[in-house]
Parts: C-alpha cells; structure tokens; sequence
C-alpha cells in the first residue's frame, strides 16, 4: 500500500463501513503464507474488510502482490520481530516491541483497527493485550472463550476459560459466567443463556471448594445479570443442549478444547479408512458424498477456530498456531462479525452493569454483617 493508498483506508473505514482489522503475520508455527491465503479467502467473500498485516516487508509484500484480493486493501506495517512460542511473557513484555504481535495489538489500542488476530504464543498475546489494551473495568481475568458445535438449535456453545489463566477462583468462575452471558447474547443472539458450571458431577455435593463457592455466587447473581443457571454440567453437556454457556478454568477448558478437536480428527480418519475399505464401501462413500462433506464441515474445527480474550478494553482474536489458510480464514470471520456488531462495547456495557451487581450485593452483605 501506498501512503496515499492507507490514508484513504483509514478515511473509507471510518465512513463507508469498511473494517479494517489488524493481522499478526508472523505468530504461526507454519509462517507469513496460510496467514496471508487466510485473509485473501475471507477477503474474497467480504468486500468490506481491509487488513493492516504486521511483519518483516520483504517476506510479506510477495506474497500480497498474488492474492488479487488484497490488491488496495491491505497495508503491511514493517516489523521485523517475531514472538515465538517457546517465548516467555515477561520477556515479551520487556523486549517484544519491534514484533509482529506488539504491533498488531497497537494497531487495535491505537484505533486504527477494530480487532487484532493472531496465530502466536497465547500466554505472550495475553500479556501483551492485558497491559496495552487494559482490563475492563470489574474484570479481575480475561478469559478466552470460544463457540464450541453444539446439538442447540444455534449450533453452538460458548466456553470460556480455554486457556487464558490456568487458575480460577470462585469470583473469577462468576465474572467467566457474567461475560460468557453477554457472548452468547451478542454473539449467538441468545436472549436469555443458559449456564453451566462444569464439575466432575451435577450433584451440588460434588467438585473441589471453589466450583461450589462459585455455584452459589454464580446462582445469586442469575437474575440481576439476565441468564439462567442451570447449575453443574458434566463433560457431556459441552456439545450438548443443556446450556449456551460453559464456564470452567483455563487449565480444564484448554484440554477439553484440545481433546474435542482431537476426536473430531480421529473420526474424520476413521470414517476416510471405513469408507476406503472395500469396493462395496468405496461405492457407499461416492453415494454417501454429499452427506459426508456436510458432516465433515461441521466436525471441522479448522471452521471454528478463533478464541475471543473477553475482559480487554478491545478485541483480540486468538487463533491456532499450527492454523492453515482455511483456519486463519474463519477466525478473520469470526473477527470481521465481531467488528461488524459492536461486539466489544456490548460486551464492556454487560459487565459494567454487572459489576455493579456484584458490588452492591458485597455492600449489602458487608453492612447486614456489621448490623
């Protein structure tokens, strides 16, 4: 892009409904290339979008000059640092600013873009979006959550925590419920969610001391916060109907996050090594096609990729770092619908009021305490 070309970007952005979202080239494990082809498909079928992709020049410009669809709609901001993922936090903070990643979340906490995405190390994108972007206020952690396929008539959950903090406690467990809440009403346009609390069981009795400390703080603030808890939901119920929401700790969200795209992958090969095991089967597989192309986009988790940091002062969307084009693609999608719907702001509005909530129950608690 030319510096003529960015000015008038910036202005069609502001005015015509373009959205401009901001792209960490350089943070996945397979570089610049699928996150490149990933822009360029879901540039291709909408019109409005237009990216400022952050990495070193000289490997990014050839490969935008191919893709005609970012041909004047793509800025590539030079950074010639690169975050690993075998890179710490702390020493991102102290010595990441000439990377990719910095740059692609300044570009959000600048206003120049309404989204940043990324393929890298999440605990240094984490760091770096906490401290650049800040928490919302009433937010003790962010959190990531993202739209597990579900058996709802919305086809999906939301979950949160999946990996932001391994640690949760039971305040942190009902901020994860207030914020997952307003995610499935303003994401999945769910009036009234349902959530659940995730437990080895559904027996109140059961789970360590902060799931039941959680369990009622989240059931006390249900009604004030507009959602319905349905209490303590098992394993099962993550792809089930039983609730919009599934609030639970990084650390168990993360390997349920993981095991389900893992079975998903092992039944597409079971079902490739089934069909192929016979001519019988092989000529059922060519009848069977289309339906087995309809399942297969729905177990794909390439489809669903993207985990949004929930609790930030701007929207960051995480993505896979091992994430091909088709990956990269769906969490530019999943950032471009977010951008489009003012996601963010609703987000920050539910959990102001919910804040307040929370304090003015402490404060009744605290004075009926004294009295």
């Amino acid at each position: 892009m030319t510096a003529s070309m960015d000015k008038t970007a910036a202005e069609t952005g502001a005015g015509d409904g373009t959205v401009i979202l901001s792209i960490d080239a350089m943070g996945g494990d397979r570089g610049p290339g699928p996150v490149v082809a990933g822009c360029d498909e879901s540039a291709s079928k909408n019109p409005e979008l237009a990216f400022i992709l952050h990495g070193p020049e000289d490997q990014l410009r050839p490969l935008v000059d191919k893709r005609k669809n970012l041909r004047g709609r793509c800025e590539i901001r030079d950074a010639q640092g690169v975050v690993s993922m075998s890179d710490k936090p702390s020493q991102v903070m102290r010595n990441g600013k000439g990377t990719s990643m910095w740059s692609a979340v300044e570009s959000v906490r600048n206003g120049e873009a309404k989204v940043a995405v990324s393929c890298g190390n999440t605990g240094a994108l984490m760091a770096l979006s906490m401290v650049r972007l800040r928490k919302l206020p009433g937010v003790n952690r962010p959190a990531i959550g993202v739209l597990w396929p579900s058996r709802n008539e919305h086809g999906f959950n939301v979950m949160l925590d999946v990996g932001a903090d391994v640690r949760a406690d039971a305040h942190d467990l009902l901020q994860y419920a207030l914020m997952g809440a307003s995610y499935a009403r303003n994401g999945l346009q769910v009036d009234m969610p349902r959530v659940g609390l995730l437990n080895v069981g559904t027996e109140e009795h059961k789970g360590r001391q902060e799931l039941k400390d959680a369990h009622d703080l989240i059931r006390e603030h249900a009604a004030a916060a507009r959602f319905d808890f349905v209490g303590f939901v098992e394993g099962g119920d993550i792809p089930g109907n039983r609730a919009d929401v599934i609030v639970t700790d990084g650390f168990t969200g993360n390997i349920a996050l993981k095991t389900g795209e893992g079975t998903a992958s092992l039944i597409g090969d079971f079902l490739k090594e089934a069909f192929k095991y016979t001519p019988l089967s092989r000529l059922a597989a060519l009848l069977a096609l289309p339906s087995l192309r309809r399942l297969q986009k729905r177990i794909d988790p390439r489809r669903v990729n993207g985990g949004v940091f929930l609790g930030l002062n701007g929207t960051v969307v995480k993505s896979h770092g091992s994430a091909d084009a088709t990956a990269v693609s769906a969490a530019v999608k999943l950032a471009f619908q977010l951008a489009r719907s003012g996601f963010n702001e609703k987000v920050a509005a539910r959990i102001a009021a919910a804040a307040r909530v929370t304090q003015t129950a402490s404060s009744s608690e605290a004075t009926g305490e004294q009295t």
